[in-house]
């Protein structure tokens, strides 16, 4: 060893355990905060002024990278686990799924085969055998964590399709049903496997019936390789009736796929476990942890009925993973559309196996009695009217005579003055708002306080 090679070895890891211990101790402090600003996005004009250009010839030092990143870059994020975060999906890791996300990362696990990653898909497979037996699939149902719902809903597809196509069906142009109210990650994986889809409209009460999907079957026959039913919409939170829909789809050997990304962790609720019956009789089914099951960004459980139809349609094949491909060992990378992974999973094991099944069931219970007390709040007040009632933890009302610019306005205002972030949304054709529950660390008060603003 050259002379001074030991004291530049010894300085680098000094630098290195320096580094670790700034950018650690941010994360304590944040993780055990409980008082997080909501912030607001800056222009990029905003950022382009106060940020430092941080990617250097020489670096910057970890110190001013941090503080760049604390003081300018975080606080240009709306922070998506605050309990007035009310838009689209939120997302309320617990403490122990966020801080394990941290050692994910430390560990340098890769999750793409069995050989490299066997603990941690082990690990994996148990949240995915739990949420299986939750769902009433058989013994023999497994699958993979993805990155999230549109890539899962992709990937059944995708499997689903290979499937038909493996009972020797060959159309000249493969359908896919779903209702008209259907998220659209189901019409964005159509547009990438050039299929069609056949979007069937639902009750007035945004459920769909067996009687559509059944219509449907009949105009379009063997063309059709799946149908999706949706178990919680994200604009509404409303499930389709996945039993009836079910019963059509298991006499005519149709794929039935069941889209809960956001809602079918409601499940763990007894209260609403019925709301969900036919899940039993899925192909596929996804749930997206980083949703309603509190794990951090970005999780998505995706569900097989009979696995080897998801591997035969998704495992790569070349000389350099033969030693993969040539065993019948787990490897999760062949289970959907993807090759290299992380083992996202492993907060949701951590978090589950910490403070155990009862605790989720108990803040998903709490978080749709929320939605319906703040429901009854909103049809007590006559300048507010309730879209459709909520039947999960999503509620949608309109502000009587306003415009969209009316709720562009006020959004815009809450989100100024730092009391929340709810953005308008609409259905047909009207305007209106909608408050998404899961965070448990919401109240009562922070709604109303929230409608107050709207008289």
């Amino acid at each position: 060893m050259h002379d001074d090679a030991a004291p530049r070895m010894h300085a680098v890891t000094t630098e290195n355990e320096a580094v670790v211990d700034l950018v650690l101790e941010y994360s304590r402090n944040r993780l055990t905060s409980r008082d997080v600003p909501l912030d607001k996005p800056m222009s990029p004009a905003e950022l382009r002024r106060l940020a430092l250009p941080a990617i250097t010839e020489d670096g910057i030092g970890a110190a001013k990278a941090l503080a760049v990143f604390e003081h300018v870059l975080a606080p240009a994020c709306i922070t998506t686990d605050h309990p007035r975060y009310l838009s689209f999906i939120p997302s309320a890791p617990s403490k122990a799924a966020a801080a394990f996300d941290i050692v994910v990362s430390a560990s340098a696990l890769y999750g793409g085969s069995w050989l490299e990653g066997a603990g941690a898909v082990h690990a994996e497979n148990e949240v995915l055998r739990w949420l299986a037996d939750e769902f009433g699939l058989p013994s023999g149902a497994g699958g993979v964590f993805v990155q999230g719902g549109t890539l899962g809903n992709l990937s059944a597809l995708v499997a689903a399709r290979d499937h038909a196509r493996g009972l020797g069906r060959s159309p000249d142009r493969w359908v896919v049903v779903c209702s008209a109210e259907a998220h659209s990650s189901i019409a964005s994986a159509a547009r990438v496997m050039d299929v069609d889809v056949v979007a069937v409209a639902p009750d007035a009460g945004g459920v769909l019936r067996a009687e559509g999907v059944r219509a449907a079957l009949d105009e379009h026959g063997d063309r059709v390789f799946a149908v999706v039913a949706t178990a919680g919409s994200t604009n509404f939170g409303i499930v389709d009736d996945v039993r009836g829909i079910a019963g059509v789809t298991t006499a005519r050997g149709v794929w039935l796929h069941v889209d809960g990304a956001y809602g079918l962790a409601a499940m763990l609720s007894p209260r609403r476990r019925g709301l969900f019956a036919g899940v039993e009789h899925a192909d596929s089914v996804i749930v997206d942890p980083h949703k309603w099951l509190f794990a951090p960004f970005d999780a998505c459980a995706l569900i097989y009925r009979a696995p080897e139809h998801a591997r035969r349609a998704h495992t790569q094949h070349a000389e350099y993973l033969d030693t993969l491909t040539e065993t019948t060992d787990w490897s999760p990378s062949d289970f959907a559309a993807h090759l290299t992974r992380r083992p996202r999973g492993l907060p949701t094991w951590f978090s589950l196996a910490t403070y155990g099944a009862g605790a989720y069931r108990v803040a998903i219970d709490a978080a749709i009695d929320l939605a319906e007390q703040v429901g009854a709040v909103v049809e007590q007040r006559p300048e507010l009217a309730l879209v459709r009632p909520p039947q999960l933890s999503v509620v949608v009302f309109e502000r009587v005579g306003w415009s969209r610019a009316d709720y562009d306005a006020w959004s815009a205002r809450l989100l100024d003055r730092q009391l929340a972030f709810v953005t308008p949304s609409s259905h047909g054709g009207r305007p209106n708002a909608r408050f998404a529950i899961v965070n448990p660390r919401t109240t009562l008060e922070d709604l109303t306080s929230i409608l107050d603003t709207m008289r």
